[in-house]
């Protein structure tokens, strides 16, 4: 596993044990719940932890009816980019 997450984390990641996170396999979770939960704080780790693009990547693939309408409106206004679909895909 790589590095561990930290404690400040906790209150946006509030169902997942910190422990068992992994900042590269589990970035879509952890990226989504501290952009749309997150405080200055967290936001400040997660644009220093990802790049733009893994956080675009994320914005776009979360369907729209997984977000909160403010944080959605802020980064995908900071970000240039909004969710592409309201469904997610069946595989």
């Amino acid at each position: 596993m790589g590095r561990p997450l930290p404690v400040f984390l906790q209150p946006f990641l509030w169902s997942y044990d910190l422990s068992r996170l992994d900042v590269m396999s589990d970035r879509h979770i952890i990226i989504k719940n501290i952009l749309d939960y997150g405080s200055s704080e967290s936001t400040m780790w997660l644009r220093s932890t990802y790049s733009s693009e893994d956080i675009r990547a994320v914005i776009e693939s979360t369907p729209i009816s997984d977000w909160g309408k403010k944080s959605l409106s802020l980064w995908s206004l900071i970000y240039g980019t909004s969710p592409r679909s309201t469904q997610r895909a069946i595989v």
